[in-house]
């Protein structure tokens, strides 16, 4: 699990250069930020079951989901490409409009993750949940603010 978790944040590495170049077409780049936001949501939801009693509490779970969304929150960036606001997606013209808040949005969430990894380690919920709540709201801040309903 290790290795692969190595081996992702090495390619997550290089995505961002690439991925803004790979997008042939508008929708490619809807399904593709689309696709790293699900893994996340899907991750960092596991984590939050958790630390919320919705779910048995699993160390070894949390610190592994931590890591797989700790690695694909660098990815879905890059892919919020000009002309993307158009088609099937929930991303609110404000992503284009007001860059600048997009960017510290993302900036916010991505410096929350580290955190929330370094929670995992300890295997501690308490720290885990803590960490989670700062991750959490950095999230629910983006969603807010530039995800249509």
């Amino acid at each position: 699990m290790k290795k692969m978790i190595i081996a992702a944040a090495a390619a997550a590495a290089f995505l961002p250069v690439l991925a803004s170049a790979q997008f042939a077409k508008t929708e490619d780049a809807i399904n593709y930020r689309q696709s790293a936001l699900f893994i996340m949501g899907q991750h960092f939801g596991r984590i939050g079951a958790m630390v919320n009693d919705k779910i048995p509490f699993d160390a070894a779970e949390a610190k592994a989901s931590a890591g797989i969304v700790n690695v694909v929150a660098k990815l879905p960036w890059p892919a919020f490409v000009p002309d993307s606001s158009k088609g099937e997606t929930k991303a609110r013209p404000e992503i284009w409009q007001d860059s600048a808040k997009f960017k510290a949005a993302q900036e916010r969430l991505v410096g929350s993750l580290p955190k929330l990894v370094a929670a995992t380690d300890t295997g501690d919920k308490a720290k885990i949940k803590e960490a989670f709540g700062e991750a959490a709201s950095a999230c629910k801040n983006c969603h807010d603010n530039f995800r249509a309903k």
